[in-house]
């Protein structure tokens, strides 16, 4: 059985995750809810919200963040909140030569436009109240690798960590830092959809020389490190959580 995790880090502060349903989102919103955060969910899945707030006391936000509209909005409601995880993220496989204008735009829509739009908002009123903030984009080792059928998902979290670098660039003189986390494939739902071939998996295992993929809680614990004061020194940096891909 595992320890408790008795860190209270977050007590006091409150923090918006999107993309909370599932996977790296869903094990993000616990991971904060157990330090002591006041946790607000956001996801285009109630049913995944109504177990999530019963798991852990969080409040809960129910958008489709294809839809700018309701996004600004749901972000705009949730304020103030100090922290931020923008954890939303679709993925569509097609080959380049197949990838429809449809697919692009709304995996384009979702995994970077949304990001913006709620991060905009957030730090608007970190800004309006002096407060200074964290704000945590969750990316991909896929903005830096291309993964065959993945031409979308890769060009999206390459915008990403471009808009992650940017955002601290220009919100850092007001206290608020601004980060990625760029996972190797993990363990999702999300994940099973693209990597459960054993043909497909073993040559990406292959290239990883800790040998397995990551768990969604290991990705929770390098966003909560982000988002604390152990990084306040920590701006601008994409960081791979990755079993040492990238050292190969």
């Amino acid at each position: 059985m595992s320890t408790p995790d008795r860190n209270r880090e977050f007590e006091g502060k409150t923090a918006l995750v999107t993309g909370a349903g599932k996977g790296i989102g869903r094990a993000t919103v616990q991971l904060l809810a157990q330090r002591g955060a006041r946790v607000i969910a956001l996801s285009r899945t109630a049913a995944d919200l109504h177990t999530l707030a019963e798991e852990t006391g969080c409040e809960t936000v129910c958008v489709n963040l294809a839809d700018p509209v309701a996004t600004l909005k749901a972000a705009e409601a949730a304020q103030p909140v100090d922290l931020l995880v923008n954890c939303a993220g679709i993925v569509e496989l097609q080959a380049f030569l197949d990838t429809t204008i449809e697919a692009f735009d709304t995996i384009m829509a979702v995994n970077v436009k949304a990001a913006m739009i709620v991060a905009q908002q957030c730090a608007r009123s970190m800004i309006a109240r002096g407060a200074g903030g964290s704000i945590v984009n969750v990316s991909s080792l896929s903005a830096t690798v291309g993964l065959p059928l993945h031409a979308a998902y890769c060009a999206s979290k390459a915008a990403l960590d471009g808009l992650t670098r940017v955002m601290a660039v220009e919100l850092g003189p007001h206290g608020i830092r601004v980060n990625s986390v760029n996972p190797v494939v993990t363990l999702t739902p999300m994940a099973e959809k693209a990597w459960s071939d054993p043909a497909k998996s073993a040559p990406m295992l292959a290239r990883i020389p800790l040998n397995r993929f990551v768990q969604p809680l290991e990705a929770a614990r390098a966003i909560a490190y982000l988002l604390s004061g152990d990084a306040a020194m920590v701006s601008g940096v994409s960081l791979a959580v990755d079993g040492g891909f990238q050292a190969g």
